[in-house]
């Protein structure tokens, strides 16, 4: 059941959908990886053009939330990385510390929760498997295609459970 008098949710995935990090592959790239100085560098991410483009635009029939793996220590800069470069106001989902389950897990998790008593509109995400598994249960996806893949960060999703 969902409540009609609220709008339909646009959810957003912030790490190669909005905020581009290709500058900080490099961190995952060494063994071991260095997630502190992964984590660390977002606030310096530039912006996706297509993917901001995307969530202003659907910010005029949608409220905007943005759902990420980041775990919860990054919200002061995740909240200010959203407010810096012009992102609507919208909620932010974020991985708890300490929570290793893959992101296709916990992200669909999250978006079940959403959709029991709201409209999700569309998943916008980079993740191909958190793309399929959100469609295979229904939910409507944008898969976000416009930034370098990284086979680093595919591994850190799926396996590490860490973005």
């Amino acid at each position: 059941m969902t409540d009609s008098s609220r709008r339909p949710l646009a959810v957003f995935d912030l790490d190669n959908t909005l905020a581009d990090t290709a500058h900080r592959q490099r961190f995952l790239e060494r063994r071991p990886r260095d997630w502190d100085a992964f984590f660390a560098a977002a606030p310096q991410d530039p912006p996706l053009p297509e993917g901001i483009a995307l969530a202003v635009e659907s910010a005029r029939e949608c409220e905007v939330v943005y759902l990420t793996g980041r775990p919860e220590r990054c919200r002061p800069d995740t909240r200010e990385w959203l407010d810096r470069h012009g992102l609507p106001a919208g909620r932010v989902y974020m991985r708890r510390d300490g929570d290793r389950r893959p992101a296709r897990r916990t992200k669909l998790e999250i978006l079940r929760r959403l959709g029991r008593d709201r409209e999700v509109r569309v998943l916008v995400d980079d993740d191909e498997l958190v793309c399929d598994d959100a469609e295979a249960v229904g939910f409507t996806v944008v898969r976000a295609r416009w930034a370098e893949t990284s086979a680093a960060l595919r591994v850190a999703q799926e396996r590490e459970g860490r973005t």
